[in-house]
C-alpha cells in the first residue's frame, strides 16, 4: 500500500500534539520533588481524572488499530475478554481496593512478599516487566508502522522522535502528568474514534440502518462460535480468558494498583475503577464496530480497495483516503496519543518496580533525593528497552498483531492471579506450597508452549497426541489454575501458622460484619 503523504495541515496537528506532550512533561516536572510524589501523584486528583487514566492506559495503539483490524477480519470474538471485566469488577473492587491501600507503600507485588516471601514478589514483578515489555514494544511498533505510513518517514525515525517524547514526557513530569495527559489523550482517541464512526455510518448509500444490517448479515458483529470447546478459539474461551484477564488486570497490575494509591480515599478509588472500565468496555466496543462498517464500506462499493491489502491496513488506509484535511491530522494525533498515554504510564510503573522491589532491597537507606534520581533513570532504561522489543517487531511481517499480545499475555501471566487467589482465599496456604506450585506451573507453560509452537509446521517439542490440545489463550488460564490448585494442596504437607487476616478475604468480611 502506497499512501501519499498527508499534508502539511495534518502533519502541523501531529507535531503539535507531540510537542505538547513534551511541554506538559516540563511544566509538571518542577513539581516533583520527591519519590512519593513522582509515583503516586499529590494524592489530590479528582477520580474522575484518575478514572480517564485508568481508561487511557488500558487502551492504546493497539485498540485504535488492532480491533478495527480483528473485526474487519474476523468479527467481534476478542471483545468478550473486555466484556468480561466489568462483570469480575463490580464483585472485586470494594475488597481489592482498600486491600492494597492498606498493605503497601509503592509496589503492587509487596503483597505478594507480605504473604508468601521475597521469591514470591521477585517472581510476580519478573512476569509484570516481561508482560509490559512485550506490550509497549507491540505499542509504539504499532504506531511507529502506521505513521511512517502517513508520512513517508523512516519506522525507525518515527520511532526514535515518539520514544523521545514519552521518555522526556515520563522523566519529568512523573504520575502527576501521566495521569493529565492521559485526560487529555483519552479525549483525543474517543473524538478520533467517533470521528471515523460518522463518517462510516452516514456516507455509505442508506445511512447508519443499511451499514449496520449489511455488517449483522455478513457476520461482523457477532461474539461466536459458541460450541463450547476449548481447542479452538471460540466465545466460551474468551469468556474464561476475559476472567482471568480481569483478576489479573485489576488485582495485581502495577499500573493499574498505582492509581489506586494516587487516589484521596478508598471511595475515590473505587469510583475511578469504575469509570475506566465502563469507558474502556464502550471504546473497545466502538473501534470493533469500526472494524466491522470498514468491511461494509469496502465491499459494497462505496469505496475500493487495493488488490492484496493486508486487515491490519485497512483502517490507515481509510483514514488516509476518506477523511478530509484537518480530520486526517486529529485522527493522527488521537492514534499519538492512544500510545501515548498507555507507555507513558507503562515506564512509570517499571521505574516505580525496580525502586520498590529491586533498588530498596539493595540499597535500603538511601535517600528519597537518590531514589527520585535512580526512578528518572530507570524511565531512561525502560524507554530503550521498549525501542529494542519494537525494533524486533519491525523484523516481523505477520498479521493478527491483536492475536499475538494477547498470546502473549497468556505466557507471560505465569499463574499471577493464581498466587493472587492463594493468598486472598486461604489463611492456610503457604510459601513452600505456593513454590511447588509455581514450579509446577513453570514446567506446565513450557509443555504447552513448545507443543504448541510450530517451525515449518512441526512443533518444536512434538508429542504426537499428548501435545497441548487447548487454545493458546487457554495456557494463561490453566497456568493460574494450577498455581491455585497445586499450591493449595501442597501447602496442606507443611506446617505453617495460619496468614494475617487482613492480608485475605477473611479481615474483610470480618470488619463488614
Amino acid at each position: 500500500m502506497n499512501q501519499e503523504p498527508i499534508h502539511w495541515i495534518d502533519g502541523l496537528i501531529v507535531a503539535a500534539s507531540v510537542v505538547f506532550t513534551i511541554g506538559t512533561g516540563f511544566y509538571f516536572a518542577r513539581r516533583q520533588k520527591s519519590s512519593d510524589r513522582y509515583f503516586s501523584g499529590s494524592k489530590n486528583i479528582p477520580s474522575w481524572a484518575i478514572g480517564i487514566s485508568i481508561f487511557a492506559t488500558l487502551l492504546s495503539s493497539v485498540t485504535f488499530l488492532a480491533y478495527p483490524a480483528a473485526a474487519y477480519k474476523s468479527n467481534w470474538i476478542l471483545l468478550v475478554q473486555g466484556l468480561m471485566v466489568p462483570v469480575v469488577l463490580v464483585g472485586l473492587i470494594g475488597f481489592i481496593v482498600p486491600l492494597f491501600r492498606k498493605a503497601i507503600k509503592l509496589s503492587t507485588y509487596e503483597y505478594f512478599e507480605r504473604r508468601f516471601g521475597v521469591f514470591a514478589r521477585m517472581y510476580s514483578s519478573v512476569a509484570f516487566l516481561l508482560t509490559h515489555f512485550s506490550k509497549m514494544g507491540t505499542v509504539l511498533y504499532l504506531v511507529s508502522i502506521a505513521l511512517s505510513s502517513f508520512t513517508h518517514f523512516p519506522v525507525l525515525t518515527v520511532m526514535l522522535v515518539l520514544s523521545i517524547a514519552i521518555i522526556t514526557l515520563t522523566v519529568l513530569g512523573g504520575m502527576e502528568a501521566v495521569i493529565w495527559m492521559d485526560v487529555i489523550q483519552g479525549g483525543l482517541l474517543i473524538g478520533g474514534g467517533l470521528l471515523c464512526l460518522g463518517i462510516l455510518l452516514f456516507r455509505p448509500e442508506g445511512g447508519p440502518t443499511v451499514a449496520l444490517s449489511q455488517a449483522f448479515q455478513v457476520g461482523k458483529i457477532d461474539v461466536g462460535p459458541f460450541n463450547f470447546s476449548f481447542s479452538e478459539l471460540t466465545f466460551w474461551v474468551m469468556v474464561v480468558n476475559g476472567a482471568f484477564y480481569a483478576l489479573q488486570k485489576y488485582g495485581t497490575d502495577q499500573t493499574i494498583v498505582q492509581r489506586y494509591l494516587a487516589a484521596k480515599s478508598d471511595k475515590d478509588a473505587k469510583h475511578a475503577a469504575l469509570i475506566g472500565v465502563i469507558m474502556s468496555v464502550a471504546v473497545w466496543t466502538l473501534f470493533m464496530l469500526i472494524g466491522s462498517l470498514l468491511y461494509v464500506y469496502y465491499h459494497n462499493g462505496t469505496a475500493t480497495l487495493p488488490e492484496g491489502i493486508s486487515a491490519d491496513k485497512v483502517f490507515p488506509l481509510f483514514i488516509s483516503t476518506q477523511l478530509p484535511v484537518g480530520a486526517v491530522g486529529l485522527v493522527l494525533a488521537a492514534l499519538v496519543a492512544a500510545a501515548l498515554a498507555s507507555l507513558q504510564s507503562d515506564l512509570n510503573c517499571i521505574s516505580a518496580i525496580g525502586i520498590a522491589d529491586y533498588y530498596l532491597r539493595f540499597k535500603p537507606n538511601s535517600t528519597d533525593k537518590q531514589q527520585l534520581r535512580m526512578g528518572r533513570i530507570l524511565v531512561l532504561v525502560a524507554g530503550i528497552l521498549m525501542m529494542t522489543v519494537a525494533y524486533l517487531y519491525v523484523t516481523w511481517e505477520g498479521e493478527g498483531v491483536l492475536g499475538v499480545v494477547f498470546g502473549l499475555y497468556a505466557i507471560f501471566s505465569a499463574g499471577i492471579v493464581g498466587i493472587f487467589l492463594l493468598g486472598l482465599l486461604s489463611r492456610r496456604a503457604n510459601w513452600q506450597g505456593l513454590y511447588i506450585g509455581i514450579a509446577v506451573c513453570i514446567l506446565f507453560t513450557a509443555y504447552a508452549v513448545l507443543t504448541t509452537t510450530k517451525i515449518d509446521d512441526t512443533p518444536i517439542l512434538d508429542l504426537g497426541k499428548f501435545n497441548f490440545p487447548h487454545h493458546k489463550y487457554m495456557l494463561g488460564v490453566y497456568s493460574h489454575i494450577i498455581v491455585l490448585v497445586v499450591g493449595y494442596i501442597a501447602s496442606l504437607f507443611f506446617k505453617s501458622e495460619p496468614a494475617d487476616e487482613h492480608l485475605t478475604i477473611y479481615g474483610y468480611i470480618k470488619s463488614k460484619k
